[in-house]
C-alpha cells in the first residue's frame, strides 16, 4: 500500500503537553516601534529555555486569534500618541507579562497551536493539516472507496492530530470521521507490532468501546476511522456544544456552566469504570481518559482513541498527575483522569486545581466521598484507588447495566508481552519526570525560604551575633598578651636575650650568670637576686633547634681564662675639696 511507505516529511518526537512558561527579559526601541525580548522555557529545565522577540503588534494579532475562546484576555489597549516613552513601555511590559502568564496557565489555551506557535516558532511551523491531507491521499490512493467530504478544523485539543469527514462512496448517506496523527514521545513499540495492534482495534467489540470501522499504521503515523456521531462526545453533552464546532470555541468558556443529573453520573461512570476494568485485565494500555474521548450514543457511554497509547501520544492532563509521585502507572493515571472527568460530570467544569482542598455542594455526598479519594490532598499523598475499589463505593455499586453485547479483544500473547513491555517504558518515563520535577520543586522552595525577608533578618542577626563574639574574643586576647607582658617586666629577673623561639633552661641561665663580670654597682641596693631553687615554668612556645644547638655549643665551649680583664675605677666613695 502506498500509505504505508514511510513518507518524506519528518517528525519531532516532541511533548506537546510540556508547559510553556514566559518571562520577558527587556525592550528595546527601534524606530517609531517597541521589541519586547521574551525567554521562553519548557519544562524545569533552564537549559531548554531559548529567546524570541515579539512586538505588541504581534500580541495584537496573537489575541484577535483567540477571540474564539471567548475569554476576557488583558491585553493592554493601544495607544497610537506618546507609545514611545520610557513610563509607559515599563507600564506595558508589566501588562504583556500578565498576558502571557494568563495565557500559559490556561490548560486548553496553552496548549493549543496558536500559543505554541507563538511561543515556540521553531518547534510548532510546520502546516500539520498539509501533513495530514498528503497522508490521507496516500491512502486513498490505495484504497479508492473512501472519499473526503470536509475537514473537521480544530476540533480536537492535538495540535499534531487532525480530523476529517468521511464518506464512502456507494453509501453516501453514511458519514464517518477520519483522525490522522503522528507519532509521539512514548511511541515504544516497534514499528512491526505497531502495525499489529493499530490493525486489532477494528475487531474490539465491547459495549463501551466506540467501534473502529478501519485502523492502519506506517513508522510516523496512523489513521483511524469511525462513524460519525451527530450527538458528540460527553464532553459535549455537559457544555451543550455543537461537535462540529472548534475546541477553543466549544470548551473554554461556555455560557451554562451545568453539571449531569445524579443518575446520569452514576450510570456513565459506572460504564467508563467497567471499559477501564476491562482494559486492564486485558494488559491493554490507555491512559487517555477525558470528556472528549468519551462518546455518546443515546445513554450509553463508549470510549475512544485507544490508539493514542499505542502512538505514544501524551495524555492531556499528564501536565497535572506528573506533579504527583504516587499516580506511577497507566491503571492509576486512569483513575486520577476519572476524577477530573467525575468532577466535571458533576459540576459542569473542570476543577480549578488538582488536589482539590473543598468540593461545592453536589447533587449527593457519594459523589464527594469518591471524588475525595481520588483527587484530593490526601489521596494524592497516599496513592490512587484501583478501579474495583471505586466500582464497589455506594454511587457506583447499585447502577444496574442492561447491556448485554458481547465483549470480545483477542490481543496474541507476543503482541501482549510487547504491549507489557511498552506500558513498562511509558510508566518509566513518566516517574523520571515526577522525579525531575520533584528535586527542583524542593530547590525552588529552599531558594525562596533562603531568599524570604524573614531569613534574611534572621541571618543578619546571626551575622551581628557572630561579629559581636569575635570582637569580644579579640579583645580578650589582647588583654591577656598585655597582662603577661607587663608581669614579666615587672619580675625583676633578668633574662639572656635569646630569640623567642629559644628558651633558656633555669640551669643553663645560672651557668652564663656566674662567668659574666657584675657592672659597677648602682647607688640604689639592687633588688635580691632570683630564687634559682624554684622551679620556673617551661616556655611551651615551639623551639628553634638551630638557634639552641648554637647556643649550647657555645655554653661547652666557654673558657674563663679567654675573658679580658677590666680595671674599675669606683668612685663611689665620697670627695672632698
Amino acid at each position: 500500500m502506498a500509505f504505508m511507505e514511510k513518507p518524506a516529511a519528518g517528525k519531532v518526537l516532541l511533548d506537546d503537553t510540556a508547559p510553556l512558561t514566559a518571562v520577558i527579559e527587556a525592550s528595546q526601541s527601534l524606530h517609531s516601534h517597541t521589541e519586547y525580548i521574551i525567554r521562553v522555557q519548557r519544562g524545569i529545565s533552564m537549559e531548554n529555555s531559548w529567546q524570541i522577540i515579539r512586538r505588541y503588534s504581534d500580541f495584537d494579532l496573537l489575541n484577535n486569534s483567540l477571540q474564539i475562546s471567548a475569554l476576557s484576555l488583558p491585553l493592554p489597549p493601544k495607544k497610537l500618541i506618546g507609545n514611545m516613552d520610557r513610563e509607559f513601555i515599563a507600564e506595558r511590559q508589566k501588562g504583556l507579562q500578565n498576558y502571557l502568564n494568563a495565557i500559559t496557565s490556561n490548560h486548553i489555551l496553552s496548549n493549543c497551536e496558536l500559543v505554541k506557535k507563538f511561543l515556540d516558532p521553531n518547534h510548532y511551523s510546520v502546516n500539520y493539516t498539509e501533513i495530514a491531507l498528503q497522508h490521507v491521499s496516500m491512502f486513498f490512493r490505495s484504497e479508492p472507496k473512501w472519499e473526503v467530504v470536509e475537514p473537521l478544523k480544530d476540533i480536537g485539543w492535538r495540535i499534531r492530530k487532525k480530523y476529517f469527514l468521511m464518506k464512502i462512496k456507494n453509501q453516501p448517506k453514511e458519514r464517518l470521521a477520519l483522525s490522522w496523527a503522528d507519532l509521539g514521545p512514548d511511541k515504544y513499540l516497534s514499528d512491526k507490532d505497531l502495525q499489529c495492534a493499530v490493525k486489532l482495534l477494528s475487531s474490539c467489540s465491547h459495549p463501551y468501546i466506540y467501534k473502529v470501522t478501519f485502523a492502519m499504521a506506517n513508522e510516523s503515523s496512523a489513521l483511524v476511522i469511525r462513524p460519525f456521531s451527530e450527538k458528540g462526545t460527553l464532553k459535549d453533552l455537559i457544555y451543550k456544544a455543537k461537535p462540529k464546532d472548534p475546541f477553543l470555541k466549544k470548551y473554554c468558556n461556555p455560557k451554562k456552566i451545568q453539571g449531569l443529573e445524579l443518575q446520569q453520573i452514576k450510570m456513565f461512570g459506572r460504564q467508563i469504570l467497567e471499559v477501564l476494568k476491562f482494559l486492564h485485565e486485558k494488559g491493554f494500555p490507555y491512559g487517555h481518559l477525558h470528556a472528549s474521548n468519551v462518546m455518546m450514543d443515546g445513554d450509553t457511554c463508549r470510549l475512544l482513541d485507544l490508539e493514542n497509547s499505542l502512538l505514544g501520544l501524551p495524555s492531556f492532563y499528564r501536565s497535572y498527575f506528573t506533579q504527583f509521585r504516587k499516580i506511577n502507572t497507566l491503571e492509576s493515571v486512569d483513575v486520577h483522569c476519572f476524577g477530573h472527568l467525575l468532577y466535571e460530570m458533576t459540576y459542569g467544569r473542570p476543577p480549578d486545581s488538582v488536589p482539590v482542598d473543598s468540593f461545592p455542594p453536589a447533587p449527593s455526598t457519594s459523589v464527594v466521598t469518591v471524588l475525595e479519594s481520588i483527587i484530593s490532598p490526601e489521596a494524592m499523598k497516599n496513592g490512587m484507588p484501583t478501579v474495583s475499589r471505586l466500582l464497589q463505593m455506594p454511587l457506583f455499586s447499585d447502577v444496574l447495566l442492561t447491556n448485554s453485547e458481547k465483549t470480545q479483544f483477542k490481543i496474541p500473547t507476543k503482541l501482549k508481552e510487547a504491549l507489557k513491555i511498552a506500558k513498562e517504558c511509558i510508566e518509566k518515563r513518566l516517574v523520571e519526570e515526577q522525579k525531575q520535577i520533584h528535586q527542583h520543586r524542593r530547590l525552588t522552595r529552599a531558594q525562596s525560604h533562603y531568599g524570604s525577608e524573614e531569613e534574611k533578618k534572621k541571618r543578619k542577626i546571626l551575622a551581628r551575633k557572630k561579629s559581636k563574639r569575635s570582637s569580644f574574643e579579640s579583645g580578650e586576647e589582647q588583654t591577656m598578651k598585655y597582662s603577661n607582658s607587663n608581669n614579666s617586666a615587672g619580675s625583676g629577673a633578668s633574662s639572656p636575650l635569646t630569640s623567642p623561639s629559644s628558651p633558656v633552661p633555669p640551669c643553663t641561665a645560672a651557668a652564663v650568670a656566674s662567668t659574666i663580670p657584675s657592672p659597677p654597682p648602682p647607688p640604689a641596693a639592687p633588688p635580691p637576686p632570683p630564687n634559682l631553687d624554684v622551679a620556673m615554668q617551661p616556655d611551651l612556645r615551639p623551639v628553634n633547634s638551630t638557634s639552641r644547638g648554637a647556643l649550647l655549643s657555645s655554653i661547652q665551649n666557654f673558657q674563663k681564662g679567654g675573658l679580658k680583664k677590666t680595671e674599675t675605677c669606683d668612685y663611689s666613695a665620697p670627695r672632698i675639696s
